[in-house]
C-alpha cells in the first residue's frame, strides 16, 4: 500500500527522511514546506505549512526545530494525520504531553518519534544478547557521545533554549540517555554536572555529566560533549557474565567512524573468579540501515497497524523526563537563568 507523504520542514532531516520513503518505494512524497523553496526538490515546495494539506497526504513527517513541532503534531493529528516527527520531541516534558493529549484523542492514528539509533545494526545486536540472556544481569552502562561545537555554533538555533530546550544534552545526548532507558528502563536517582566550558557566551550547556541509577541499581553514566573535539560515540554494557560495547556510529555526517560491536564472555579459574581481559568478538558494520528500519516501521503501523517499537509518545515522555532530571539535580544550573529557560512550563 502507497502512502501520501508530505513533509513539514525540508532541511537536511526532511531531505534525510524523503530518501528513505523513496528507498522503501510504500511513499509517495507529494509535498513539502520550507523556509527556503529556491532549488528543485522534484516536488512542489511551499513556505505555508497549512498549504501541504491541499495535496491530500495520509502522513505528515514533521522535520521542524524543537520549538515547532508540538504545533505541527497536534496540528496534523486534528487534521486526521498519522504523524512521523523528529527528536528531540519538543522543548520540554509539557511539549511531550500535549502531544499526547492530542494522540488519544485520536486512537486510529500513528504518532512515531525518530530516535533512530535504536535501530542501529550494533545497538541491536547488543539489546538481543541482553534480552536473551546471553550475558547475564545487567550492572552498569557508560555512554560517551560528543562533538566539536562547528562553525556558527555561538548563532545556531539549537542553542538558543527558547527554540531548542537546552543544549547538547538534548540535541545529542538524548539518543544515549534514550538507549540508555531501552536496556534498563526508567531512572530514579539522578546526579549530575552541567556546564559552559567553551562557548561562554550562549545560555546553554556544551557538557553535561550524568550519572543514574534504576530501581534494580542498573547504574549509567553518561557524557555529552559539545567539546569533544575528535568526534566520538562509545557506549559499554558491562554484566554478569562479561561485556558489550559499542564503538563508532555509523551516521550521516560520517564522522563518528565505523560502527563496531565489541562481545566478551567472562572466562572463569579454576575457583570461578573472572580472569582479567577476556577475549572479545569484533563484529563491524558498515551500512547504516536505521533510517529506513524507522521509515518501515512506521510505514507497517499505519498499513497493517503493527505497534511501534521504537519512538511512541511514551518513550519520548520518559527520555525528555530524564532530560530535566539531569538539568535539575545540578543545583548550580538549575538555579541559573539558563537552566530555568529549559524547564517545562
Amino acid at each position: 500500500m502507497s502512502l501520501r507523504a508530505a513533509i513539514i520542514g525540508y532541511g537536511k532531516m526532511g531531505q534525510i527522511r524523503h530518501r528513505a520513503m523513496e528507498r522503501h518505494g510504500g511513499f509517495e512524497v507529494v509535498a513539502a514546506c520550507d523556509t527556503h523553496t529556491d532549488f528543485d526538490a522534484g516536488i512542489p515546495l511551499m513556505t505555508d505549512p497549512a498549504k501541504v494539506y491541499d495535496y491530500d497526504p495520509d502522513v505528515i513527517f514533521c522535520c521542524v526545530p524543537n520549538m515547532m513541532i508540538p504545533d505541527t503534531v497536534c496540528e496534523a493529528l486534528s487534521r486526521g494525520k498519522h504523524v512521523f516527527s523528529e527528536k528531540p520531541p519538543g522543548r520540554n516534558s509539557a511539549d511531550v504531553r500535549r502531544m499526547q493529549e492530542a494522540e488519544a484523542t485520536h486512537p486510529e492514528l500513528v504518532l512515531k518519534f525518530g530516535f533512530n539509533h535504536r535501530f542501529h545494526d550494533a545497538i541491536e545486536s547488543a539489546l538481543q544478547l541482553i534480552e536473551g540472556g546471553t550475558m547475564g544481569d545487567l550492572y552498569f552502562m557508560r555512554g560517551v557521545y560528543g562533538k566539536a561545537g562547528g562553525a556558527d555554533y555561538a548563532k545556531n538555533w539549537r542553542n538558543d533554549p527558547e527554540q531548542s530546550g537546552g543544549g547538547i544534552l538534548i540535541d545529542q545526548g538524548i539518543h544515549m540517555l534514550d538507549l540508555f532507558l531501552m536496556f534498563a528502563d526508567r531512572f530514579t536517582d539522578v546526579q549530575s554536572f552541567v556546564q559552559r566550558k567553551f562557548w561562554t557566551d550562549v545560555p546553554v550547556e556544551d557538557n553535561a555529566f550524568a550519572l543514574m541509577k534504576n530501581p534494580k541499581g542498573v547504574v549509567a553514566s553518561l557524557h555529552s560533549s559539545a567539546t569533544q573535539w575528535q568526534h566520538r560515540f562509545t557506549l559499554e554494557l558491562y554484566t554478569h557474565g562479561g561485556f558489550i560495547s559499542v564503538n563508532g556510529i555509523l551516521s550521516a555526517s560520517g564522522t563518528y567512524g565505523t560502527e563496531v560491536l565489541n562481545v566478551a564472555l567472562n572466562r572463569l579459574d579454576k575457583d570461578g573468579n573472572p580472569i582479567p581481559n577476556p577475549e572479545s568478538q569484533e563484529i563491524r558494520f558498515t551500512e547504516d540501515r536505521s533510517w529506513d528500519k524507522e521509515i518501515a516501521e512506521f510505514h507497517a503501523a499505519v498499513t497493517k497497524g503493527t505497534p511501534i517499537r521504537c519512538g511512541t509518545s511514551q518513550q519520548a515522555l520518559d527520555v525528555m523526563s530524564l532530560v530535566e532530571q539531569i538539568y535539575a539535580a545540578d543545583a548550580d544550573w538549575s538555579s541559573g537563568l539558563a537552566a530555568r529557560s529549559v524547564k517545562a512550563v
